[in-house]
């Protein structure tokens, strides 16, 4: 042993990281607990999550132990200031990021992930959050970490010095070392792959899984797989034609003008009829379970009255969490990547196909109407290269010389949005017009004006007081909007981008994706109700259809209204990497390097394990497949 006492820099590497990591596991088993052992063999997670610590302990072990190993002491001796702050940094990161987790968890029902960087490069709104919702959590934690670099400098020379050793028996027991680094890095010498996140699965409740992890190695490989957008070789191959002729038989089109655009096809109106103006009213985190006239919560009597006015769609899923997700599907239709929204990839930020673009090519005055920054989630880059003539946000609230209700973390209030958005609609005259407007007052830390809803509960600040809120925002808006010409003229639409936290025992959490959306137009049936089943990509197709205009589209979506009866109805729901494609009560889940499973859907909350359908596996993939191809072929375009 005496031989190895070179390596205690490392052992110590080594054990405080299991140290952090172990400790950390156990009090988030203990505190879902009651969640957690409802799932076979859930103590699993304790053994894989030793596994995954030493994989992401071997991989930043290397660069110090080939160091230590291959250096002469004489050499060593400039290194031994860099390996004390390199191991204590990796460790405070270590530390840092479980100490992270728990309202990570909370809020997204994962460890923190791909989400977790994407909000890096927001700090004013982040910061904001933080320090209005979780400043409990951000004391604790910053004092946790102070008192552990105080004792991590303090005792750093004695634990992460290097230790005089034999210079020849270094050498000789590196490949020895080096090997069980790699072993341990690789997390397996069996298999041909080396061991990644989906190895975790082992359950059905998604969460469960993610305690089987750590979170520096969750966001350490969001931030690898970022290399990958775009690529889903990892759910699977197919040949480009069958995904595209898999995809087709979902959509009600009988006709395809353009090979080269594989969904493009032609829309006109069945009879002659106006023009009409669209409005898309986009709820930030509106999900059913807060909607009354969905069987939710009590919390929006406004959409509840709004819903006799027109099509309300009771049985609709959006197809991820987050609002790019929503936005993507509600201007453009597109088929949903598992690599991330069309509204951040670079490939889509010019000539990428939108409604805007469509009404655009009509003479329409095309708009994106924000309380908020707009280059939040890239959404101005993705609006103004593809359609969008006219972005208007927080910057023209705070110039144009009125007085508005609140200014708060994320923007101006819903009722200021509403009160913006009806005085530009007003200033358009007879000109036809197409508007995305997006809601911010949903949005954790949930602030509002005062005084203007009777509080479902105390405190004030609580998304159930929020939801609220926002539905006085759309009484609000329709109540300003049926005072003024252009509203007899004009398709609404009020729909959700996503739900406001997204958790669940599967590995999908059906029912956090179903979501309220309500079209009020002159064409539309008042007081009528879709109650198969449907997606958010579905009211795209549905809106253009009945806009009254003759143009081309290449959404893969369904004009819900004309749909023949019997044709099954059909979702796609993304929960993180996990990818859910729904027909009627089949639901097929594929996860990354893994094989597709098969669920009947018993209730939104209830999945019941079925033999795999191989058919509509590859009807799953080919809807992967051909999302890619679309993105990166540029083949989602209207000419």
């Amino acid at each position: 042993m005496k031989n190895l006492r070179y390596l205690k820099p490392i052992l110590n590497f080594f054990l405080i990281g299991l140290i952090i990591t172990t400790i950390s596991r156990i009090i988030l088993f203990f505190i879902f607990k009651e969640r957690v052992i409802e799932n076979e063999n859930y103590w699993q997670l304790f053994t894989i999550g030793i596994r995954f610590d030493l994989i992401i302990l071997c991989y930043v072990a290397f660069l110090p132990t080939v160091l230590i190993s291959l250096l002469p002491d004489s050499s060593l001796n400039y290194f031994k200031k860099f390996l004390n702050v390199y191991f204590i940094f990796i460790l405070f990161l270590f530390l840092l990021m479980e100490l992270s987790t728990l309202d990570f968890i909370n809020q997204y029902d994962t460890r923190p992930n791909r989400l977790f960087l994407d909000y890096l490069i927001y700090p004013k709104e982040v910061v904001g959050t933080l320090i209005k919702s979780y400043l409990p959590s951000l004391i604790i934690t910053t004092i946790l970490l102070v008192v552990a670099l105080f004792f991590a400098f303090k005792q750093g020379k004695k634990l992460f010095y290097p230790i005089e050793s034999a210079y020849k028996t270094k050498l000789f027991l590196f490949p020895i070392v080096a090997f069980f680094l790699f072993f341990g890095a690789r997390g397996s010498l069996t298999t041909k792959r080396p061991i990644n996140a989906s190895n975790a699965i082992f359950c059905s409740d998604q969460m469960t899984n993610s305690l089987g992890l750590n979170s520096l190695y969750t966001v350490a490989f969001a931030a690898y797989s970022i290399k990958n957008e775009g690529d889903v070789k990892k759910y699977g191959k197919m040949d480009e034609l069958e995904a595209y002729t898999r995809v087709k038989k979902y959509m009600d089109v009988t006709e395809f003008i353009n090979p080269e655009i594989p969904f493009l096809h032609h829309i006109k109106p069945d009879t002659i009829q106006p023009k009409y103006n669209v409005v898309i009213f986009l709820q930030e985190s509106l999900g059913a379970e807060y909607v009354g006239c969905l069987n939710g919560l009590p919390l929006t009597p406004e959409l509840d009255k709004l819903s006799k006015e027109g099509l309300l769609f009771t049985n609709l899923y959006c197809t991820g969490t987050r609002s790019v997700r929503g936005i993507e599907q509600v201007t453009s239709g597109f088929l949903p990547n598992p690599s991330e929204s069309v509204v951040k990839l670079s490939g889509a930020q010019q000539g990428f196909f939108t409604l805007a673009e469509v009404f655009g090519k009509q003479n329409y005055d095309t708009s994106f109407i924000y309380g908020g920054m707009a280059n939040f989630d890239n959404m101005a880059s993705f609006f103004n290269g593809n359609g969008f003539k006219n972005i208007i946000d927080e910057t023209d609230f705070d110039t144009d010389g009125k007085k508005y209700a609140m200014k708060g973390t994320w923007g101006y209030s819903d009722e200021d949005l509403a009160v913006k958005a009806n005085d530009y609609f007003k200033s358009l005259g007879k000109k036809p017009f197409f508007s995305l407007m997006f809601s911010t007052s949903n949005h954790e830390p949930f602030e509002f004006p005062e005084g203007r809803i009777e509080l479902y509960e105390k405190p004030k600040n609580t998304v159930n007081n929020a939801m609220k809120y926002a539905d006085f925002s759309i009484g609000k808006f329709f109540e300003l909007a049926k005072k003024e010409a252009y509203f007899k003229n004009t398709i609404f639409v009020v729909i959700a981008d996503h739900n406001t936290r997204t958790y669940g025992k599967n590995l999908v959490p059906i029912n956090k994706f179903h979501i309220p959306a309500l079209i009020i137009a002159p064409n539309v049936k008042k007081g009528t109700t879709y109650d198969n089943l449907a997606s958010q990509m579905d009211i795209p197709s549905t809106v253009l259809a009945l806009s009254g205009i003759t143009t081309n589209s290449t959404m893969p979506g369904r004009n819900l209204i004309k749909l023949p009866k019997g044709i099954k109805g059909r979702t796609i729901m993304l929960f993180h990497e996990t990818y859910a494609f729904r027909v009627e009560n089949d639901v097929i889940i594929m996860n990354p390097n893994a094989k597709p499973l098969q669920f009947k859907v018993k209730s939104d909350t209830e999945l019941i394990p079925t033999p795999l359908n191989k058919e509509l596996a590859k009807d799953a993939l080919a809807h992967i497949v051909a999302s890619s191809n679309l993105y990166k072929g540029r083949k989602y375009r209207l000419e």
